[in-house]
């Protein structure tokens, strides 16, 4: 039987390739091209995974290293976050994508070997390995998208969204907490379309089948949602039922403090 922890960090692997090819081919001058995030070129979004995978890697081999920038974080996460960004993207881009591959390849390694059972400290809740790969391609994913908007390129989906499908919804009810709702007492039910032939293509199911609060509708734009790329009102999604149609709104798979999520196109 295959690994699923293997599998996933196999996922995300591939995830760290695709934005790779996205930006090793830019000149200097597109890596300062805006993003989407305000204040933030294409450096700063390959620098800021940079720096958050060298924390994933010393909290694995390095507790208190990473203890000591974990309460630097957390003290003022926006303004640490960006300072980190902004700090990377003042090096040269050579430099910023060498730093990027020699921490990821590390934390690859380093996940592959984490025993299992052990749980990893982050700046949320500790994780297993496979989840602290899912949540690197989350990243990975979510970064490359703001990347792959400045650059005008549109990104084909793959079945590795799915995993970040599945941390959508165990992250349901951190979205709650952490806007100060209460926590919704029954599961969702989900049922999003993934474009492609063969299993890609099948529809993606979560949640009991009777479920009276629903989200059905675009697999990648759920993503999208969850990671605060796009506005609900921009997307293929539907809610059935108050609970679901208020997550809609709050909705996202990161740690800290409620993001800022994006405006609508048109108010854009």
């Amino acid at each position: 039987m295959d690994d699923p922890t293997s599998s996933v960090i196999d996922d995300m692997r591939e995830e760290f390739e695709e934005l790779d090819a996205l930006v090793a081919g830019l000149d200097d001058d597109r890596w300062a091209a805006p993003t989407p995030a305000p204040g933030w070129g294409i450096a700063h979004q390959i620098a800021h995974l940079a720096w958050t995978d060298r924390a994933a890697l010393a909290a694995i081999r390095d507790r208190e290293a990473f203890d000591a920038e974990a309460g630097q974080a957390l003290a003022d996460p926006d303004g640490y976050m960006d300072a980190q960004a902004a700090l990377g993207a003042r090096r040269p881009p050579a430099r910023i994508l060498a730093t990027w591959r020699e921490g990821r390849a590390e934390l690859a390694e380093a996940l592959r070997g984490v025993p299992r059972g052990t749980r990893i400290p982050w700046f949320g809740p500790p994780m297993s390995a496979a989840s602290m790969a899912t949540a690197r391609l989350m990243e990975t994913w979510a970064h490359g998208q703001d990347v792959a908007d400045a650059l005008g390129v549109e990104r084909r989906p793959t079945g590795r969204l799915r995993h970040i499908a599945r941390l959508g919804v165990r992250t349901r009810d951190f979205a709650f907490l952490v806007n100060g709702l209460p926590v919704p007492r029954e599961e969702f039910r989900l049922e999003l379309a993934f474009p492609g032939g063969g299993q890609d293509g099948e529809l993606w199911t979560s949640g009991p089948p009777d479920a009276t609060q629903r989200v059905t509708g675009s697999g990648p734009d759920f993503c999208r949602l969850v990671t605060q790329r796009a506005h609900r009102f921009d997307l293929d999604l539907h809610a059935d039922g108050p609970d679901a149609d208020r997550w809609l709104d709050i909705a996202q798979c990161f740690a800290g403090p409620p993001g800022g999520g994006r405006e609508p196109k048109e108010r854009a």
